[in-house]
C-alpha cells in the first residue's frame, strides 16, 4: 500500500494558543505527529509515502529529509505552500500517481492504531471494482464536520454540510483512492473547484464507486486544548 500525508497548513491557531512547535512536530505519545503517522504507514506495509509541507515549516521538512535517510521505504517530499487543502491532495495524489491504490490523510488525523489496520486491511482486499474507501465515524469533532450518506450495500451515495437524510457518518479525514481518482482531481482543478469537499462530491457524480468504512472514534488536533485529549485517545 502507499501512503500520503498532507502537511501543508499553517497550523495558526496552534499558534495563537502558545503551542512552540509546528503542527507536524507536536508530540503524541513522545512522538512527533508526522512520525507517528510515519511508524503506523510502515508498520502497514508502506511501499512508499509521499508528504507536502509548506514552504514556512523548514524544522518539518528538515526533520522529513533526515528521516528519509533512516526509514526503508521511499519517502516522497513536495515542499510547496498552496491555497487549500485539495491543492495540498492534489500534490501528494501525484507523487503516488501509478503506484496503485493509496491512502492520504491530513498529519492531524488521529485514529487508534488497530483502527486503522482492519481499514487497511479492508481497502487492500477490496475487488477491482471498488475505486475507493473512505474512513468514517460518528464521533463529532470538527467544527464544520462532512457528513457522509452510505447506502445499503456500502457505497457513499452523498457528502453533505448538513446532517440530511440519512447521513450518520461524517468523514474521518482519510482517503482511500486508486488512479480513477487523481483523473477527478485533475479535472476539479482545471475547472477550479475548490475544498476537498467538493472533490469528494465530484467522486460521486462521476459515478466512481467509492466504500464507506466505520473506523470508529477519528480526533483532529485543531487548537491547543486537542493534544491533550489525543494523547489520552491514543494510550
Amino acid at each position: 500500500m502507499n501512503y500520503g500525508i498532507i502537511a501543508a497548513g499553517e497550523g495558526s491557531r496552534l499558534v495563537e494558543e502558545g503551542v512552540a512547535y509546528p503542527k507536524p512536530l507536536v508530540p503524541l505519545g513522545g512522538r512527533p505527529m508526522i512520525g507517528r503517522l510515519i511508524d503506523i504507514f510502515i508498520e502497514n506495509g508502506a511501499e512508499r509515502i509521499g508528504v507536502i509541507v509548506n514552504e514556512q515549516m523548514t524544522e518539518v521538512r528538515d526533520f522529513l529529509y533526515d528521516l528519509r535517510d533512516r526509514i526503508p521505504v521511499t519517502l516522497d517530499i513536495v515542499v510547496k505552500s498552496t491555497p487549500s487543502s485539495m491543492h495540498s491532495f492534489y500534490e501528494v495524489a501525484h507523487l503516488l500517481e501509478g503506484h496503485g491504490r493509496f491512502i492520504a490523510t491530513t498529519v492531524d488525523t488521529i485514529f487508534h492504531e488497530e483502527d486503522f489496520r482492519k481499514y487497511v486491511e479492508a481497502y487492500a482486499s477490496a475487488p477491482e471494482g471498488i475505486d475507493g474507501m473512505m474512513a468514517l465515524t460518528r464521533y463529532i469533532d470538527d467544527e464544520k464536520p462532512l457528513y457522509v450518506e452510505v447506502g445499503p450495500d456500502g457505497f457513499i451515495t452523498a457528502f453533505l454540510d448538513r446532517p440530511e437524510r440519512e447521513a450518520t457518518f461524517v468523514s474521518g479525514g482519510i482517503y482511500g483512492l486508486d488512479s480513477s481518482a487523481v483523473g477527478v482531481l485533475d479535472s476539479c482543478m482545471e475547472r477550479g473547484v475548490s475544498r476537498m469537499r467538493n472533490f469528494q462530491r465530484e467522486l460521486i457524480t462521476a459515478g466512481l464507486g467509492i466504500k464507506g468504512y466505520d473506523m470508529g472514534k477519528i480526533i483532529d488536533v485543531d487548537h491547543a486544548g486537542d493534544i491533550r485529549k489525543a494523547e489520552e485517545f491514543i494510550k
